[in-house]
């Protein structure tokens, strides 16, 4: 049946969790777009991704996608232990989507329109799913495959905004070969990023999110320990200089007219933690400050630096640009997430609901969008 019948509601599947250390992410997200989905409009089909990146079919039941205390929901915990997986067609004339359980035969689920993909981190978020979709001729929302790497990838992303004239930060990066080759030179380029800029820094994987594997650094004795930790979830690593001032966000979603910028927020200093770390934005849910108190002029000119870097990544969909205020009044970008967090207290819904975009209306908008778009190159 034709995607376009109007016999029928187009088809969302949610695609959620993943095999990256964001994976509890992924589903608290999951659960909200599930929550908040017009069911009037679309038929929804659940679709998780396990640890070890095996595919499930799971109850649509955002209820049991939540934090409880302190434990982070699983895809494991939401899908049959012996799930075997969900295929998405790489015949482009077919949207058909099969299930395979083991030693069962096939069962074909009818057509997906639609992949709302929220998985966050590697394996996911960063143009690995977004290249399957493309193979198989499936729409999907947000940013395509070079976007998706491009934001995975904090290297990269800085060598793209500086060549786009964005202003970044101080920052020097560690691959694998050269902590394990020479590490006595990988610490001396830290030393002398310090020495240029001053302690502390911080060591962040490369290709991660959520703020999984950082570590504030304010001298040599730690900066080991720090680089391993990172390299748990990354074995590339970046090591930026502190830039200090004020932590401002801004969101991006795309209108038929193109990118447009939300109001922006203000990350405040939080007393308990050093930055705003894992435990601080997901567990002890601190928030920002929307819309965050700017001037006007700062409000228009970090409006502005967000939708240049949503062009610069060739960016679709959605993004949160995160920036620095530094003292001096200038802004530096310092990274985007194509797929932030999404719950209802995530900052990125926060920044629309604001600019008077509501959650279900964002949800549809990001739908909309994708259908429009298709696939291929564009």
């Amino acid at each position: 049946m034709s995607s376009n019948s109007p016999s029928r509601k187009p088809r969302v599947a949610v695609v959620f969790g993943g095999r990256s250390s964001e994976h509890a992410i992924s589903v608290l997200t999951a659960g909200a777009v599930l929550s908040a989905i017009d069911r009037s409009r679309y038929e929804v089909l659940p679709i998780g991704i396990t640890r070890d990146g095996r595919w499930a079919l799971t109850a649509d039941d955002p209820e049991r996608m939540a934090i409880e205390g302190r434990k982070l929901p699983s895809v494991d915990e939401l899908a049959d232990s012996q799930a075997g997986g969900v295929l998405l067609p790489v015949d482009p004339g077919s949207r058909e989507v099969t299930y395979l359980e083991p030693g069962a035969v096939p069962k074909a689920l009818g057509e997906v329109d639609v992949v709302f993909p929220v998985l966050h981190g590697p394996y996911g978020e960063d143009g690995t799913l977004q290249g399957l979709l493309e193979l198989s001729g499936v729409p999907y929302v947000g940013a395509g495959v070079l976007a998706s790497a491009v934001g995975m990838d904090k290297e990269y992303m800085k060598r793209i905004f500086d060549s786009f004239g964005l202003p970044i930060g101080p920052y020097v990066t560690i691959r694998p070969r050269d902590w394990e080759g020479d590490p006595t030179a990988a610490r001396k380029r830290v030393v002398d990023l310090a020495g240029d800029h001053g302690w502390p820094v911080f060591v962040k994987p490369a290709r991660a999110g959520s703020s999984m594997g950082i570590t504030k650094v304010t001298g040599l004795a730690g900066l080991d320990a720090a680089i391993e930790e990172a390299q748990r979830h990354d074995p590339k690593v970046i090591v930026e200089a502190a830039v200090r001032g004020r932590e401002i966000e801004c969101g991006v979603l795309e209108f038929e007219d193109g990118p447009r910028a939300s109001l922006p927020a203000e990350i405040p200093p939080v007393s308990a933690h050093d930055f705003y770390d894992f435990d601080a934005k997901y567990i002890d849910s601190a928030t920002g400050v929307v819309p965050a108190p700017l001037t006007e002029e700062e409000t228009e000119r970090v409006r502005s630096l967000a939708v240049r870097a949503f062009d610069a990544a060739s960016c679709e969909g959605l993004v949160r640009a995160d920036f620095f205020l530094r003292e001096d009044g200038e802004f530096v970008i310092n990274e985007i997430n194509t797929m932030p967090g999404f719950t209802p207290i995530s900052m990125y819904p926060r920044m629309w609901r604001e600019t008077g975009v509501d959650y279900p209306e964002l949800v549809d908008r990001l739908v909309q969008a994708a259908l429009r778009r298709g696939t291929g190159l564009r």
